[in-house]
């Protein structure tokens, strides 16, 4: 039977870690063992479920990767199959209509509460085989068996039992005539062929609800692997205060998606003492069934470290369409070609942890001025001291035939000799003149990379900015 998974994210928020996480193994395991990867979207709970949200979750599953083979596919355009399901149900005895009002539920929850029992439907309706009355309002529920215990091997908790005497009459359709969650899931796994089920260990408890629908039906159980969850570094479930936001957050923060993907499949997986995998690496080697059954911590030091290692690895052309999406963020218009880009990238790889970092290093490239300086560098390199000496390196940069490093170096060689100064001594005032700050790539580089009409414009500016200081 080929595998099929599915990753099935309910449209009331954004795309989280945890659930970037759960889509990531789905599509990985399906690499794994040449099966299907199914998008379906939960928006059974129409309240909360949005457009935006359906387009949020959508273009962070593209962002990192995990474009689906199949789907997405909408809950809310099946209902009419889920309410025949449930006549079916019906029909054979697994299923009963309820009348119970909510006032009656609400006191026996409250006396069970109070006796210290768990809070339950009692199965009042269970045997009265009341008919489905358009007119007085009732729900359907599930007969639940109440002997035994409903059990199954899970990939990745193993074996696990629940007793059937632990669960009330699950509710199949609410009295406005919606279906609910477990019965939409469990339908539509049967339909779409879902052979394992990917998901988070807060599901266990549907399960046992999804097994009985099944068994009811006749269908085939598909085998289950519940994944831990993601804890922050003190232990806690993952929140926003750990980093439990949206995905396309660590895009604008700067992370690529091969090192988001990368950091997530190490989060209860491991191969040896392998740290960084490429995806093709991690799309041959990675098994749900490898998975470990403790809790993962994310930690966003080593996330921040595995992003700078995939941005050293990568290749310019890997990297073009963040540092430009970046470099839009910080107000660079119009964007650069991706042949400029494709030039300059180099020159920033191991400087940079973060695409936000290299956007922000080289923004200087793709801006009319650079002015104001930062302080503390113009404080300490712009001093009247260099004014002559940037002066006759100006004059000598403008005369050159060819703006080639070679050619830079030796204009800059010349500027040195004649004024008996260091490299250091030129280069750091000569820095601030072209970047307004006192980093960047090698000074030849970045005459270079900025260009002749730039270079010499702005050497004049910081010139005309230290004749202005004069008293």
């Amino acid at each position: 039977m080929t595998l099929r998974t599915r990753f099935a994210p309910s449209p009331t928020g954004f795309l989280h870690i945890g659930g970037a996480r759960t889509a990531l193994f789905c599509h990985l395991h399906t690499r794994r063992h040449q099966g299907t990867f199914v998008l379906r979207v939960e928006d059974t709970d129409t309240e909360r479920s949005t457009q935006e949200a359906v387009a949020v979750i959508l273009e962070g599953l593209h962002w990192l990767g995990l474009s689906p083979d199949e789907g997405p596919f909408f809950q809310s355009h099946h209902t009419q199959r889920y309410l025949e399901v449930v006549q079916e149900l019906l029909q054979a005895g697994h299923a009963y209509v309820c009348t119970c009002s909510k006032e009656r539920l609400d006191a026996l929850r409250e006396r069970q509460r109070e006796n210290g029992d768990k809070p339950r439907y009692d199965g009042l309706c269970r045997e009265l085989h009341l008919p489905a009355d358009p007119q007085r309002p009732h729900v359907i529920r599930f007969k639940t068996p109440r002997e035994g215990e409903t059990l199954w091997e899970d990939r990745i908790q193993g074996a696990i039992r629940i007793s059937n005497g632990e669960l009330d009459d699950l509710i199949l359709v609410r009295s406005d005539g919606s279906p609910t969650y477990n019965l939409a899931v469990a339908v539509d796994d049967h339909d779409m062929g879902i052979t394992l089920v990917i998901r988070g260990e807060d599901h266990i408890s549907n399960t046992p609800r999804q097994i009985h629908v099944f068994k009811a039906m006749g269908w085939e159980i598909p085998d289950y692997a519940h994944m831990p969850l993601l804890h922050g570094s003190d232990g806690a479930k993952l929140s926003k205060r750990h980093g439990a936001v949206s995905v396309l957050q660590y895009r604008e923060e700067g992370f690529l998606p091969s090192a988001l993907n990368n950091y997530l499949a190490r989060l209860g997986w491991s191969h040896g003492e392998q740290e960084i995998f490429t995806r093709a690496e991690l799309e041959q080697l990675f098994d749900i069934s490898a998975l470990g059954r403790s809790a993962a911590i994310f930690d966003q030091a080593k996330l921040l470290w595995i992003n700078g290692h995939h941005i050293r690895a990568a290749t310019p052309e890997q990297l073009l369409p963040e540092l430009a999406y970046q470099l839009t963020r910080l107000g660079v218009e119009p964007p650069p070609s991706p042949e400029t880009l494709a030039t300059i990238l180099p020159e920033f790889q191991s400087r940079a942890a973060t695409m936000v970092e290299m956007a922000q290093k080289c923004r200087f490239l793709f801006i009319d001025s650079v002015q104001p300086y930062e302080e503390k560098a113009a404080r300490k390199h712009l001093t009247t001291a260099m004014r002559d000496p940037l002066a006759a390196l100006a004059a000598t940069l403008e005369t050159l035939p060819e703006w080639t490093i070679a050619a830079l170096e030796s204009a800059f060689q010349s500027t040195l000799e004649t004024f008996h100064l260091s490299m250091g001594q030129l280069a750091q005032p000569l820095r601030v003149a072209l970047t307004g700050c006192g980093a960047s790539p090698g000074i030849l580089e970045t005459l270079w990379m900025l260009g002749q009409d730039k270079s010499l414009n702005r050497i004049q500016a910081a010139l005309d900015h230290l004749a202005a200081r004069q008293p």
